[in-house]
């Protein structure tokens, strides 16, 4: 007995032999180094250059506020009001100048309100006598708390969800501390000048310092997921075209590891994941000033989500074929090569008017695509064509009528000779009167035995070792049907394939309207193409 009066310990001592099992074990967490972690943090800001530039302005912003804390004739005048100047900055602060000017706007006039309502409310309370003052308060919290918790789930009033909550805040902190502090009024009018200063402070240090303008990011990430989409398309009509099923992975790996090894794939989530960023983009650049290549007044940025979304849709075409490429069902590589110009004449047309597109809406200039539309829509007519001239290939008609034919020459000899050895009830080989038992016959069955057993291996889905069946003179006729069906749909996995390349080639007629809508409505510079 050890420890505190009334405590056992109790020590085991185990054998040295005894091992421990591995899940017992607790696994041993790798702390990263230092060394990896500043190269983990190096790499992320050199991505992207703005990031470390937002995070130096938030730094700088912050520091000029602090200053009308820390001097002293600032804070002689507003006090600790001017805590708010400080707290704007923070939930004010936005990555772009477009959502820094939003996100102003919804602060500005909900602190407004929240002004008004308070000044309204603490004069109706005062006059109406010290046992009444509280009760009308805190109805009034009340009724402004359900009033703009309910209208911030208005569909119309989401975009200005952040303006209620403002006005909530700012309305329920004036009201109560005002009630205990005195003089209400001056209260309200120090904290919405303090407000004002740090809204101002942080608009200005946003849009005047190295301004990252949603606008430019909204106009380059279009632009990117054009060229994504086009080196996905290529990557996956190449892997596909070039797979010989010899390094086809395993199908449940492939949903585990959710192809992240395959760049084409990633391009093209990243595509379809990219419609909530744009939408973002496009409502914060509506608050922006014109700006560098963007001059004119009402620039029309919700065409730019117009344009992804209908990108967004042949993406989906393209994330289909790389269904295809994983799938279980394999076309044979020689009926692929049979196509293989075909595909590839139109997906290279395809991926060049995608990289067009992009090219005319980063350079701002729109040039007629009617050539290369037309070039499209002639290699797509040629592959389907193609398709029409060779479509014996997708069925398999011709070797089931073969088999067949062995099939039906195998079950009629091992028929004849059963019937044969049931009649005359002797051994096979016998002489029974002047009738001898011929031995051909026998030779035909094991003959047609094997080409029985080939046929149920080559035909069974998945493929079935010859075992594994049983000798059964029934199984034979119950499986073809079905194994002739799965084996047709090998071939049929081509002509899903080439129809989904067709399909994506016909989507990017909505794609070209769209682009050209809006070079029209941004005013791009019209140019001739040779």
């Amino acid at each position: 007995m050890n420890g505190k009066k009334g405590s056992i310990r109790i020590d085991i001592c185990l054998p040295s032999d005894i091992v421990v099992p591995e899940a017992v074990k607790k696994p041993i967490t790798k702390v990263p180094s230092p060394r990896k972690w500043l190269c983990d943090v190096w790499e992320f800001a050199r991505q992207d250059t703005n990031r470390v530039t937002f995070a130096l302005k938030v730094g700088l912003a912050c520091f000029l506020v602090s200053l009308l804390i820390l001097v002293r004739a600032p804070y002689d005048i507003f006090g600790t009001n001017i805590i708010w100047s400080v707290l704007t900055v923070v939930v004010m602060f936005e990555y772009t100048v477009g959502a820094t000017f939003n996100r102003g706007f919804n602060r500005a006039l909900g602190s407004v309100l929240a002004g008004v309502f308070a000044i309204v409310v603490i004069e109706v309370a005062m006059s109406s006598g010290h046992i009444a003052e509280p009760y009308i308060i805190g109805f009034s919290i009340f009724l402004i708390g359900a009033v703009t918790s309910f209208m911030k789930l208005w569909p119309s009033l989401v975009p200005y969800e952040y303006g209620f909550r403002v006005i909530l805040l700012t309305y329920c902190l004036i009201v109560v501390s005002g009630y205990r502090m005195g003089n209400p009024i001056r209260t309200v009018m120090n904290r919405l000048y303090s407000i004002a200063i740090g809204g101002l402070v942080a608009v200005l240090v946003n849009a005047f310092i190295f301004p990252i303008w949603a606008g430019e990011q909204l106009h380059k990430e279009l632009v990117n997921n054009l060229n994504s989409l086009a080196d996905s398309l290529e990557e996956c009509i190449k892997k596909y075209i070039s797979d010989d099923g010899s390094k086809h992975p395993d199908f449940s790996k492939t949903v585990m590891d959710d192809f992240h090894d395959e760049p084409a794939f990633g391009k093209c989530q990243a595509t379809l994941n990219s419609s909530e960023k744009l939408a973002s983009l496009a409502n914060s650049a509506k608050w922006e000033p014109p700006h560098g290549r963007f001059k004119h007044f009402f620039y029309p940025w919700v065409e730019y989500v117009k344009v992804g979304n209908v990108l967004r849709h042949c993406a989906y075409e393209v994330m289909a074929l790389h269904g295809c490429v994983h799938s279980e069902i394999q076309a044979p590589y020689n009926l692929k090569c049979a196509f293989r110009p075909e595909i590839l004449d139109a997906t290279n047309q395809a991926a060049e008017l995608l990289r067009s597109l992009a090219k005319d809406v980063n350079n701002m200039k729109w040039s007629f695509q009617a050539s290369l539309l037309k070039r499209v829509h002639v290699s797509t007519e040629r592959l389907q064509h193609s398709i029409g001239l060779h479509s014996y290939l997708f069925t398999t008609n011709h070797e089931d009528s073969s088999a067949k034919a062995q099939l039906k020459t195998t079950r009629f000899v091992s028929f004849n000779l059963k019937n044969f050895n049931n009649e005359s009830n002797e051994p096979e080989g016998m002489v029974t009167g002047n009738t001898t038992t011929p031995s051909a016959p026998i030779e035909a069955e094991s003959y047609h035995e094997m080409i029985r057993r080939q046929q149920r291996r080559l035909h069974s889905w998945p493929p079935r070792e010859i075992d594994n069946f049983k000798d059964d003179e029934n199984v034979v006729s119950d499986l073809m049907p079905r194994m002739c069906a799965l084996e047709s749909t090998t071939f049929l996995s081509l002509a899903t394939f080439t129809s989904l390349l067709i399909e994506f080639v016909a989507r990017l007629d909505h794609l070209v309207e769209a682009v050209e809508k809006l070079a029209t409505m941004a005013r791009f510079k019209e140019q001739i193409m040779n």
